[in-house]
């Protein structure tokens, strides 16, 4: 099976659509991220690791492919972090498979699970309103998506174990 994020990539201001898809299947224990990924994305692989590590969760003894998609389209920054783990948390049942769909996601992790604020919300929260999805983002940057629009949905959250309980219905995550 494979669970897909949606996120962005940034050329300039402008927020472009990227699909990251997380598939987990039997073959050589590890993860590989793969569609144009710069070293930040690369490094991804680390904290989304250390992060589900420090949030009670463990990474499949599998092997897990993350294709960013469009491949062609480069990709940097550490902003994808929080969609790859969400991936990985949706491929392995810790959140409903199906709980990421209508949002776009962007944020980065720290090695404890937090989620910690990333440039270009605001241009992400404008994109992702624009195609009628809501945003999960950083509990900082919160504020500054909502200026995208008073009626978006918006889910700022501090840490995984939020997003996860959030998404499981046993804690409401306030508008920011």
């Amino acid at each position: 099976m494979v669970a897909r994020v949606r996120t962005v990539a940034f050329q300039g201001i402008e927020a472009v659509p990227v699909d990251v898809q997380v598939m987990i299947a039997p073959g050589k224990v590890g993860m590989q991220i793969v569609g144009l990924a710069d070293k930040a994305v690369a490094e991804s692989r680390e904290r989304v690791q250390a992060a589900l590590h420090a949030s009670g969760l463990s990474m499949p003894s599998k092997k897990v492919t993350v294709n960013l998609a469009p491949a062609d389209l480069p990709k940097e920054g550490s902003h994808f972090d929080l969609p790859i783990a969400l991936g990985v948390m949706a491929a392995i049942g810790a959140i409903p498979h199906d709980a990421l769909q209508g949002y776009s996601v962007l944020g980065e992790l720290a090695l404890d699970g937090t989620i910690t604020a990333v440039a270009g919300v605001l241009p992400a929260a404008v994109a992702a309103n624009g195609r009628g999805h809501g945003l999960i983002c950083p509990a900082a940057c919160g504020p500054e998506a909502a200026w995208a629009s008073p009626e978006m949905e918006i889910i700022a959250a501090a840490s995984l174990i939020q997003l996860a309980n959030h998404f499981r219905g046993s804690q409401v995550l306030a508008q920011p």
